[in-house]
């Protein structure tokens, strides 16, 4: 197939055009292997897929001569076809594959356009087009999936003992380690990367069921919705599909858990990244027009842009599964942008993850001083739970949540203000056991070896 380098009939140039999306944005919000698999060029070429693998299934199954097929197959390979110029005479069909099929049509001869989208409807080829277009996408969406977890993997191996203060709604809880939390990032890509293989090998399926379902145009050759299945590496359904949305609805779905898997990890990345904190730092970039100072951790940005944008995407293509009879009027046409919008930003969020992931600075002396800040605080539980053998557990509670609001009030440290009062009974050893980090993560470390042994278990391609 080549680019077009003809005018429209508006005048405008039309070709040849540079695969992909670029424009002022750059790939800031985007991955370009993914671009290039979504891109208007990329949904032309599974068009056509679609196209030629039907007149080849039909010339096998003797449905048109194998001579109709050829000529059929030899007009793609070597015909023009310009998606703008295809997009422009849409209008009045609603769809490009009208016009497509025209094209298609002009490039053979009588005996061809027998062969020509025979039996089917806009909405097969546009639907298998999706199937196609998200299979070839998830490609680099997946296996930059498995550099994220890669990079997961690593930093929780290092940092399985690096101590960091657990943070619920905003603020200093326990101890926990950095390893964790990575762990936490690593369970949580793997399993959508399991939720997007499954769409992809299991529910992205070929569609062919003619103008209302039923195949009634397709001719006396019997169903062959199976062998073009296989033609195109898709999967087959067991009946089309038309109106049933939720192989599209489970492919939003599945990309909208790993866009928010990816928000998680940037939000993190964010906060610790805070000047107040300085827990972690992104290793280059971060510059400001304004203040030369400024080092802000720009990808995990930049990720958090891409996933912001997901959940309303998603939400378009859940409301569009309600659609009527055997063709939708509109819900089915809202869904080819954006389920290629999805499959744009998430690449984008997963490229930008693992970027920001790879030349991420850890500070593990930061975290071990920022652990301190409350002036041991965060401990009180451990020592309540210390004195619980003793008094009782709900005493215990009571007594040591008086003893914090001491210490904040006077501005003492935990340990001075437990020391100073006479009810405590622990002896300044005891208290200093109590009060270490170090000695109250609990399972952390056996979690983040759970989590490595379960990643390094998994059957990758």
């Amino acid at each position: 197939m080549k680019p077009s380098s003809s005018t429209s009939e508006h005048g405008r140039p039309v070709g040849p055009r540079e695969p992909g999306t670029r424009s002022l944005w750059g790939t800031l919000f985007t991955d370009p292997d993914v671009d290039d698999q979504t891109c208007d060029r990329a949904w032309l070429r599974a068009m056509l897929d679609f196209e030629r693998a039907l007149a080849i299934v039909q010339a096998r199954a003797g449905i048109v001569s194998p001579e109709a097929a050829r000529m059929v197959v030899t007009a793609i390979d070597v015909g023009n076809y310009d998606p703008v110029v295809l997009g422009e005479g849409a209008l009045t069909s609603g769809t490009p594959v009208v016009p497509l099929v025209r094209a298609i049509g002009a490039h053979v001869t009588a005996e061809g356009r027998a062969a020509v989208h025979n039996g089917a409807t806009s909405q097969d080829v546009l639907d298998t087009a999706l199937s196609l277009v998200a299979h070839r996408a998830l490609g680099p969406i997946l296996a930059g999936l498995r550099g994220v977890a890669a990079e997961c993997e690593r930093l929780a191996r290092r940092h399985r003992d690096t101590l960091i203060a657990g943070r619920t709604l905003t603020q200093h809880a326990l101890p926990t380690t950095f390893g964790l939390k990575c762990a936490g990032w690593l369970v949580a890509v793997d399993e959508a990367e399991d939720a997007l293989t499954r769409v992809r090998t299991r529910r992205l399926a070929v569609q062919f069921g003619g103008a209302a379902g039923t195949q009634a145009a397709a001719g006396p050759g019997g169903d062959l919705t199976a062998e073009l299945a296989a033609q195109l590496g898709l999967a087959a359904p067991l009946i089309p599909w038309h109106t049933d949305r939720t192989r599209v609805a489970e492919l939003a779905c599945a990309l909208g858990e790993a866009s928010g898997v990816l928000a998680k990890i940037a939000q993190d990345v964010v906060l610790l990244a805070q000047t107040e904190v300085a827990e972690v730092a992104e290793g280059d970039g971060g510059t400001s027009s304004a203040m030369p100072h400024k080092h802000n951790p720009v990808r995990a940005v930049l990720v958090t842009a891409c996933t912001h944008r997901v959940p309303g995407l998603v939400a378009t293509v859940l409301s569009a599964m309600a659609q009527e009879h055997e063709r939708a009027a509109g819900a089915w046409h809202s869904e080819w942008q954006t389920v290629t919008e999805l499959l744009r930003l998430v690449g984008g969020a997963v490229r930008g993850t693992r970027e920001l992931l790879a030349r991420l600075r850890v500070d593990p002396e930061r975290m071990r001083r920022n652990l301190d800040l409350t002036g041991g605080l965060l401990m009180a539980e451990n020592v309540a739970v210390r004195l619980a053998d003793r008094i009782g557990r709900s005493e215990a509670q009571e007594l040591v949540a008086e003893v914090c609001r001491t210490a904040v009030a006077a501005g003492r440290s935990l340990r001075d203000a437990l020391l100073a009062d006479l009810r405590i009974g622990l002896s300044e050893e005891e208290l200093d056991d109590a009060l270490d980090p170090a000695g109250y993560t609990g399972r952390a470390g056996e979690f983040t070896d759970r989590a490595l042994a379960a990643h390094r278990g998994r059957d990758r391609p």
